[in-house]
Formats: structure tokens, C-alpha cells, sequence
């Protein structure tokens, strides 16, 4: 899959070199880069920055001795997909959400996934991440996703890929939101060449999402908190952020506690009752009574009440399971048993290094392939072999035989790129995509659009923010 990288403006590598050469998506766009001078985005550049700097939206790197509170860098080109390319995305995504919930209540009950032989047991038995305390467990509305982030790569005019799913606590939906509000404060003038889907209508999509999974004992108005692990949290920002967009409380886990198996709320106003908690906390940390026992940000007996049904917590304990790459390399087979449907959106080909033939192929091999920890995130302990040293392909070859079964291996692919401003002007950088799909009792929803992620480095293909990526608006055309 490695080669030339398709350009979403041109169709090509490299630059355009006139108007003709430009995808239809991208023409005023393209007319518009034509027309505006660099000192122009120079200018815009440094303001969207400033706004950001003032709204206070920021990361934290952990381990990071030099700073603590990072800016995610933003571009000030939008990405552009077209209104049929996320009708496609928009199916793919609904009918792999659906097949992972599917799933998961498949291998916390009946297990007939393993039964037929589409998964291997151990697989599921002895991941970090699957939860005992969850078996024969009946979550409300058999549903354990509620709100999922799809990493999603495209190679092709008409070629998406599946990178990864995030189904335990997917983060990045602030930086989706407050990208647009950006673009639309310094960029009117190129809004009016475009019919844009709009994205600000998420948080109402995520309360109504929530509202709808509360349990049946719940009263017409639900009581919707979102609980942090606090402010020191990499991804606090966005907790808070949220809580206000939804117009829920934003609460640690001394501003709960349970009696007679049903989650209170301290409020000023006495005890008020909790059905519906959107929890930004590791299955870990949750209930020191069940899990962790030196859990300091988590309610005692939350898992009593969750269990016993009076509230429900998003996502479900144990999706984290659904994240592991081991486990992304069976989901075509998963979709298809569970939905009796060929997959709408493929798998990145993968290497199982588990499987000898498989593993053998992967040392033999290093050099070309990306290596990954089946239970990695953000850009951590993985091997870009193409760009790795000599020295670093050979480490890596030490870990891989230690513990064969914790990586899995994907050819390099080549990431699609975007026109990006960056310090020579206009260039193309590479890019991937994270929609976020909510699945509520009553509908799935998925706002037009998403997360782009870009390596503003020349040649890179990380676009994570904690290894040096941005972030930019995405555009869903509207006609």
C-alpha cells in the first residue's frame, strides 16, 4: 500500500499546477488559496492561535519534563469531503458501531463469537482489558458504545480504511467543535463560497444520546453528569468544556455517593439522584470497592448500582476490549457474523504476531511495515519501519521476540494529504480522519464530519498530537 500519496485537492502528489488540475471538492478553496497573499494567513495563523491561547484549550503530555500544557497546533486550510463520500463514511461507520456493540455483549453472555470459532478465546479471556465482572452482565439497552471515535485513513479517490476504533473513551470531539468556531470567526468570507454541514449540533446530539440511555426507573427528566478524574487529566479541557456545552454538572468522585445501591449527587440543595454518568475515567479507577482498591477517583459501590440497574454509565465498563489491535484485526469477520453483512469499511491489512507464519513474515520484514502494541495509543510504542534507524529496528526486534503476542504489524500505508500552511507556505501534509458515532436507545447519530489529524512534519505519517501533529476543520459539503 505504500507509494505515491493521494492528494485530496489534486487527485496526484504534489501541487496543482493549474485550476484544472483540482478536484471538484477543492476548486473554491483552491481559488481562494490562489488569491489570498501569505502574509494574509500569517496573520490569521497567529490569531487562531491567540483564540486558542484565550479559550484555554490545551493538552498535557505526560513525562514531558519541558512543559506540562501544550496547544495543539491548528491549520488554517480546512480538509473538504463531499456530501457522497460521507454518506459512504456515515454507513461504514453506523455498521461497524453496531457490530462492535453486537460484540461485546456476545463475549460478556452467550459467547457465540468463540463458540463458531471468529474469535480465539484467549484472545478475549486473557486481554488487559476484558472484565469478568461484566459476564452475564445486562447493560442497559444492550448497548456498551455509546460514543466511539473511528480512526479512518484514506489511500484513494474511493478508498477508506478502519485504523483503529476507540470504543472505551474516545477524547478529541472539543478540538472537532472548537476548530469550526475558529475557522468561522476568521474565515467568513470562504464559508460563503461553501454549503458547510454544520458540527456545532454535537453536544445536543451527545445529551439526547445520554438521555436516551437512562434506565427504566428514571424520570422523564434524567439527571446527566459527566465525572473527571480533575484538572490534572491530560484531556480536562475537554471534560469541562463539554459539561458546559451539555448544560450537565461536571463532577469528581467526592461529589458522589451511593446508598441502597442508587448513585446521589451533593448538591446544595441536598441529595439529588444520578442516572446517567458519562464517565471520562479508566474502568481502573472507578469503583475502589471492585477494581482498583487505592482508587482515589472513584465511587465506592458505583458498581452495585450499575449493576443493579438504576444507572447507567457511558461508555459500558469493558468496551475497552474493543480497542485492542489483536482484536481490530477480526473485526471484518465480527461484522460479518454479527450483522450478516460484508463489511462497508475495511481493515488496514494486519499481521497477527501471535501467528508464527505471521510473526515470521513481520521480522523478516520490519523495515517496510508499522509495528504496534495491541494495547498502544497515541502514537507510543510503535515502529514506522520505513523511517526508523537501524538501531531502532533492531531494539524493536528484541521486544517483538520477547512478547510476539502484544504486536501487531500493517504495511506502511500512504496516507492521503491535505493542502497545509506550514513555514514554506502551502503544502500537502498527511492526514487522517476520527468521526464520533453515538449510539443511543433510540438512534444511532453521527454530526457531519469529525476530527482531522495531520503530521506537519514533511514525509511524516504520525498524526498524533503528543508526537508533534495538528489538528484542522473538517468540511462536510452540503450539497
Amino acid at each position: 500500500m505504500a507509494g505515491v500519496a493521494f492528494d485530496e485537492m489534486t487527485a496526484f502528489a504534489g501541487s496543482a499546477t493549474s485550476q484544472a488540475d483540482v478536484r471538484e471538492a477543492y476548486g473554491q478553496l483552491k481559488a481562494w488559496l490562489d488569491a489570498t497573499p501569505v502574509d494574509h494567513f500569517n496573520t490569521r495563523r497567529s490569531q487562531a492561535e491567540l483564540l486558542f491561547r484565550r479559550i484555554g484549550i490545551t493538552f498535557a503530555v505526560y513525562g514531558d519534563n519541558e512543559s506540562t500544557e501544550r496547544l495543539i497546533p491548528f491549520d488554517i486550510i480546512p480538509r473538504v469531503i463531499t456530501k457522497p463520500e460521507w454518506g459512504f463514511l456515515e454507513r461504514g461507520l453506523k455498521q461497524r458501531v453496531t457490530a462492535i456493540n453486537m460484540f461485546l455483549k456476545d463475549i460478556y453472555g452467550a459467547q457465540e463469537c468463540i463458540k463458531a470459532g471468529i474469535i480465539p478465546a484467549d484472545l478475549v479471556y486473557k486481554n488487559a482489558h476484558y472484565r469478568m465482572e461484566m459476564r452475564s452482565f445486562r447493560v442497559p439497552h444492550d448497548l456498551y458504545v455509546h460514543i466511539a471515535g473511528i480512526d479512518i485513513v484514506r489511500t484513494g479517490e474511493n478508498d477508506f480504511f478502519v485504523l483503529e476504533d476507540n470504543a472505551r473513551i474516545p477524547s478529541g470531539v472539543s478540538y472537532m467543535l472548537e476548530n469550526r468556531e475558529v475557522m468561522l470567526r476568521l474565515f467568513p468570507d470562504l464559508f460563503s463560497r461553501h454549503r458547510v454541514a454544520p458540527v456545532e449540533n454535537y453536544p445536543d446530539a451527545l445529551l439526547a444520546t445520554l438521555r436516551s440511555l437512562a434506565p427504566v426507573t428514571a424520570t422523564r427528566d434524567p439527571t446527566v453528569v459527566l465525572l473527571t478524574p480533575g484538572r490534572y487529566n491530560s484531556a480536562f479541557y475537554e471534560h469541562s468544556f463539554l459539561a458546559d456545552k451539555l448544560g450537565v454538572e461536571l463532577v469528581e468522585a467526592g461529589d458522589l455517593f451511593t446508598k441502597d445501591d442508587v448513585v446521589y449527587m451533593r448538591t446544595t440543595e441536598g441529595p439529588r439522584r444520578v442516572d446517567v454518568i458519562y464517565r471520562r475515567l479508566d474502568d481502573d479507577f472507578l469503583d475502589p470497592l471492585v477494581f482498583r482498591p487505592d482508587s482515589m477517583l472513584g465511587v465506592p459501590g458505583l458498581m452495585n448500582a450499575y449493576e443493579r440497574g438504576s444507572v447507567t454509565l457511558a461508555n459500558a465498563v469493558g468496551t475497552g476490549i474493543a480497542d485492542d489491535k489483536a482484536v481490530y484485526s477480526y473485526m471484518p469477520e465480527i461484522v460479518k457474523f454479527f450483522t450478516g453483512e460484508e463489511p462497508i469499511l475495511h481493515n488496514v491489512p494486519t499481521y497477527r504476531c501471535r501467528e508464527k507464519e505471521a510473526f515470521s513474515y513481520v521480522m523478516d520484514n520490519l523495515s517496510e511495515l508499522v509495528v504496534k502494541e495491541v494495547n498502544g495509543s497515541g502514537g507510543y510504542g510503535m515502529l514506522v519501519g520505513p523511517h526508523a534507524t537501524k538501531r531502532e529496528i533492531e531494539e524493536f526486534a528484541k521486544r517483538l521476540r520477547h512478547a510476539p503476542d502484544g504486536f501487531i504489524a500493517q504495511p506502511t500505508l500512504s496516507l492521503s494529504t491535505c493542502p497545509t500552511f506550514v513555514a514554506s507556505g502551502v503544502a500537502p501534509r498527511h492526514v487522517d480522519l476520527r468521526p464520533f458515532v453515538l449510539c443511543g436507545a433510540d438512534e444511532i447519530r453521527i454530526v457531519p464530519g469529525g476530527l482531522t489529524r495531520v503530521a506537519l512534519k514533511e514525509g511524516s505519517l504520525v498524526v498524533n498530537s503528543s508526537q508533534g501533529g495538528g489538528t484542522k476543520d473538517t468540511w462536510v459539503l452540503d450539497a
